[in-house]
């Protein structure tokens, strides 16, 4: 079963893609690949806090998320070789664009404030990265269950070879970036 946003980019963003940028090929036209989310955990807290990072991205997600450990020791930081250090999920095909349609749809909005995401975080080869600051935001997680707050970065990556044509796919499936005054 094909998720909504998929049925939009099939039928709307890529015609409108494939128009305004006079593409010869339809599969010239730039789409999402992958959405990674990493929530990075400090070393020094306790050894709950990983689990519970865990359990809020596997609700979050709907994926089991992989632990990242350190690679090296780094003594200023109180940080030993193989500790955990945090925990990511890459997300593809029908489960990517679920995921994208509950952040621009429901998490998005519901920031404190919330004006749009910057149109500054691209990294130069198409692909965009934003911080949350608070888990909370994800209408999954239980309010009165959290022990502390928790930021992630979300990562999309997309095949389109320059920022422009990212921004202009992420423009057309909802993605709400900021104005300038």
């Amino acid at each position: 079963m094909n998720s909504r946003l998929y049925r939009k980019y099939i039928d709307s963003v890529r015609t409108t893609m494939l128009d305004s940028r006079k593409y010869s090929n339809i599969h010239q036209v730039p789409k999402l690949e992958k959405i990674v989310v990493n929530m990075g955990v400090s070393a020094s807290l306790e050894k709950g806090a990983i689990d519970d990072a865990l359990k809020d991205l596997t609700m979050i997600t709907g994926r089991k998320p992989v632990i990242n450990k350190s690679r090296k020791s780094v003594a200023n930081f109180k940080l030993r070789e193989g500790q955990s250090i945090g925990c990511r999920v890459t997300l593809r095909r029908d489960v990517m664009y679920e995921f994208f349609d509950r952040l621009v749809a429901t998490a998005l909005p519901r920031i404190r404030d919330f004006r749009g995401v910057s149109k500054r975080s691209f990294d130069g080869r198409g692909n965009y990265s934003v911080g949350i600051s608070d888990q909370t935001i994800f209408p999954e997680i239980d309010l009165d269950k959290i022990k502390r707050t928790q930021g992630m970065d979300v990562i999309i990556v997309t095949s389109a070879s320059s920022d422009d044509e990212a921004m202009e796919l992420l423009k057309l499936m909802g993605m709400p970036f900021a104005d300038k005054k």
